[in-house]
């Protein structure tokens, strides 16, 4: 697996070579001013304008429109060609998300020859991969020998192939990787003491948003007990702040329960397979229908 990302791609994508991939499908010379004034608007610094001569606005709506349309033309058409004219494996995945991009191969002599091609096609385009977050991991259910290699993706998931043919159905086991729960929890502790005197209708409703904000993100097909244990544990620093607040308080577990059934909401499964998703969308054809 080849897991690669562009460095800093919105302050240092070409204006001249965004330019060039739009007039190739846009022949109105106006909209190609247009953008054009919009790539070079810059920011003001001390009141004064200073016009930026490359890069895309950060958080401009029309920024990741103009990346996705560059890398189109910079690594998705680039990849294709290079899959199916120097690929020696039977088989080669290409997944981009943004400037993340994601390429399985068959056999790693593939996967280092690409990343060398891929480190000279961005230097063609005045881009560069993250010297960080660029890398190469084998993964797969058996990898040299030893079972269940995990991918751990920047996105805060663990990626666990599975061990037996019975369950290659269902190749891989997505979860949230322990530091990045580890870390949401100790947020929410820290808010929970700056809340302290809050009254439990305001401490439930502003913890039922954060719970329900990670359940939206986590909630995989297969992560249903690390969700579980994240409830179990935002239960915990609930309670244990509820108990900080008096020496008298006495708020056990049976209390504590009803009062979580009351705000927070069960984990339940959000993002199923995607064959499951796609099969929703679009209904399978049967002859006669």
């Amino acid at each position: 697996m080849l897991d690669a990302d562009i460095s800093r791609f919105l302050d240092t994508v070409s204006h001249d070579w965004l330019i060039r991939f739009l007039e190739r499908r846009i022949g109105d010379k106006r909209a190609i001013r247009l953008i054009e004034k919009w790539l070079k608007a810059g920011c003001m610094e001390e009141g004064a304008a200073r016009p930026s001569e490359e890069g895309a606005p950060q958080g401009a709506v029309v920024s990741p429109l103009l990346a996705d349309i560059c890398l189109h033309y910079v690594f998705d058409l680039w990849a294709r060609q290079w899959r199916a004219r120097h690929a020696y494996g039977n088989m080669m995945i290409l997944i981009r998300h943004a400037d993340d991009i994601v390429v399985g191969f068959e056999k790693a002599f593939d996967a280092k020859r690409f990343l060398a091609a891929l480190r000279e096609r961005m230097e063609q385009f005045s881009l560069s991969l993250h010297p960080e977050k660029t890398r190469l991991l084998e993964f797969g259910r058996f990898v040299g020998g030893q079972p269940r290699q995990a991918w751990r993706g920047q996105t805060g998931d663990l990626y666990i192939p599975r061990l037996h043919a019975r369950l290659w159905t269902e190749p891989l086991v997505r979860r949230t990787r322990r530091d990045r729960m580890l870390a949401r929890l100790r947020e929410i502790k820290d808010e929970l003491r700056q809340r302290m005197r809050q009254s439990i209708p305001e401490l439930g409703k502003w913890l039922r948003q954060v719970v329900r904000g990670y359940y939206a993100y986590h909630a995989a097909h297969t992560n249903g007990k690390r969700m579980s244990a994240f409830r179990f544990h935002a239960t915990n620093l609930w309670r244990r702040t509820l108990r900080r607040r008096s020496r008298k308080d006495r708020t056990l577990w049976d209390r504590m329960a009803r009062i979580v059934d009351a705000w927070l909401p069960v984990p339940r499964i959000l993002h199923p397979w995607p064959e499951a998703r796609f099969a929703a969308k679009h209904p399978r054809w049967e002859p006669g229908a």
